[in-house]
Order: C-alpha cells, then structure tokens, then sequence
C-alpha cells in the first residue's frame, strides 16, 4: 500500500506582490516528495481558508513581505480552524520581525522561517510535527 503524500498549501496572503520565494518553498517541498499546490498572490484569509479545506492539506504556508503578517496570518488560521482545519499545520515566512513571532505563535502559527532558511529545515519541521500527531485527520 502506498504512503499517503503530504498535502501543503502555500498562498499568499494581502497585497504583497512579491512571491518568489513561496515559489522557491513550494518547488523545495515538491522535490521531497510533498504534494503541493501553490495559489498565487494577492489572496483573502477567507479564500485561503477555503481553499486549506477544500483541497484536504496537511499543512497551510503562509508567505508575507508587505509588514501586514500580523492581521493575514492570524486571521487566516482563525478561519481554517473555524472552517474544520483543526489539524492543520500553518506555518508563515518572509519578513517577519522576532518580536512579533511570539504573538504569531500564540495566534496558531505553528513556526516561522525567515529568510535564508533552508528547505531541509522546513521540511525536517513538517515531517516531525506531523510525525508528532499535529495533523491526526
């Protein structure tokens, strides 16, 4: 019987309209063996949200350059969880200030990886999360 692939989601949230690297991500997760779909730029929360469901994902990555990380990522979590997506596993990235990963964490963000990260990194974090029971569908 074949493995069940993991299932993730990058999108990015707001008016950002800089969106290499969630493409760089989303092609690194593809490469070891994620199954990923990318939606694009310039997406709502709620359209994110629906789209996490919709497509049964794993994990949600939220990228946001534009400083409004504090309201998208938060919110977009609060609808998943809202819509049925207790288990899912959001993660963020891009420009994101230390000070605010704390409250980001508490608002169900479960890491952020700035710039340089390496894609080994996040995907050592998604498997062990997931290994962990983060995501029990």
């Amino acid at each position: 019987m074949q493995e069940k692939k993991t299932r993730v989601l990058i999108a990015k949230p707001g008016l950002d309209g800089h969106d290499r690297g969630a493409k760089v991500v989303a092609r690194g997760l593809r490469d070891a063996g994620m199954e990923v779909v990318y939606l694009g730029l310039r997406l709502t929360p709620e359209q994110i949200a629906d789209a996490a469901i919709q497509e049964d994902v794993d994990v949600v990555g939220l990228d946001c350059l534009s400083g409004a990380h504090m309201v998208l990522f938060p919110r977009t979590a609060q609808l998943i969880r809202e819509r049925g997506g207790r288990n899912i596993l959001v993660i963020g990235g891009g420009i994101i200030p230390r000070k605010d990963i704390p409250a980001l964490k508490e608002a169900g963000i479960a890491e952020i990886f700035g710039p340089g990260t390496s894609i080994d990194t996040i995907v050592e974090f998604i498997n062990d999360r997931l290994a962990d029971g983060a995501n029990d569908k």
